[in-house]
């Protein structure tokens, strides 16, 4: 059986959710968190590893309240993702950075350890039964590589996405009749209005239709992905100034540039399932009820292990 493995990115802070790991927080009946779901659904659609990708200083933590529940179900390695994980010479320069490099290094870190097809998923992020079953049977599937990197993403329908309590960045996507990417618009601060999305722009409400498909960075990439995101972070690196401590190596900018470069193609595969996250931390009581339904409904059962 071919392996593939599950990615998992959780080595940040929700800024957004009152100082708290929201990556940690409970949501299920059992204590279970976000990620319970997300493993037990990979799991059954058959991911055969996990690989969280952490900070250190969380490990502990990490591991009492999801990692060693995790290890009896499923082979588990950890991947520490860390400031000073750069080349060293860039070590003096970028010294007073605080903030961590962002997604597309999150997933440079794994190189060492991952050597097989993979799907990259954020941890906080509810994404449903039919994104894996999509991912997986693209993944366990050879691809045909035509010169260009081989890169699935699973899409979710705007209106499926929305929060009830403020405002969300979502990736907008053009797609083209054989189901492959375009182009992606990241797109701020979108409202759920009365069977509407928009944005404010000034004044001026500029509506967004509620069926256009968007990213919530759930990426089915290749081992040869990471020589890519090597040399790309390197040059993001030599071109950053001294004073330049926020800018950020995200994964859907480095696809977004190979797509312009013609060196990536993108398939877009399609769920329907409704995406939920807790972007606010008003959001994790809706998140609490709708894991609820979900076991109301059978979906899950009331104790996953």
């Amino acid at each position: 059986m071919k392996n593939i493995t599950l990615v998992i990115m959780a080595a940040g802070i929700g800024s957004r959710f009152g100082g708290g790991i929201k990556q940690l927080a409970p949501v299920g009946p059992n204590d279970e968190i976000i990620m319970d779901y997300s493993i037990y659904d990979a799991k059954e659609a058959g991911f055969n590893k996990v690989v969280f990708v952490i900070r250190k200083d969380l490990e502990e933590e990490f591991d009492r309240v999801i990692g060693s529940r995790i290890k009896q179900v499923i082979d588990v390695e950890y991947v520490f993702q860390e400031l000073n994980n750069i080349p060293e010479v860039y070590q003096e320069k970028l010294k007073n950075r605080t903030k961590p490099w962002g997604t597309g290094q999150a997933i440079l870190c794994c190189k060492d350890v991952v050597k097989e097809p993979f799907l990259v998923i954020n941890a906080d992020d509810y994404y449903g039964k039919q994104a894996y079953k999509e991912a997986y049977d693209y993944l366990v599937n050879d691809q045909v590589s035509n010169g260009k990197e081989q890169i699935a993403m699973v899409s979710f329908i705007l209106k499926n996405t929305l929060s009830d309590n403020g405002g969300v960045t979502r990736g907008i996507c053009s797609v083209n009749e054989d189901n492959h990417l375009i182009d992606i618009v990241e797109t701020h601060n979108i409202e759920k209005g009365n069977n509407c999305a928009f944005v404010k722009a000034g004044e001026n409400m500029i509506n967004i239709d509620l069926q256009v498909p968007v990213s919530m960075n759930m990426w089915a990439l290749q081992p040869g992905i990471f020589e890519i995101l090597e040399r790309k972070f390197k040059e993001f690196l030599s071109q950053l100034d001294d004073e330049d401590i926020k800018a950020e190596y995200l994964l859907p900018t480095i696809i977004g540039d190979l797509l312009k470069e013609e060196k990536a193609d993108v398939t877009v595969l399609k769920s329907l399932d409704n995406w939920f996250g807790v972007t606010y931390q008003e959001d994790k009581q809706s998140v609490i009820d709708s894991i609820k339904e979900l076991i109301s409904a059978g979906i899950y059962p009331d104790k996953l292990y």
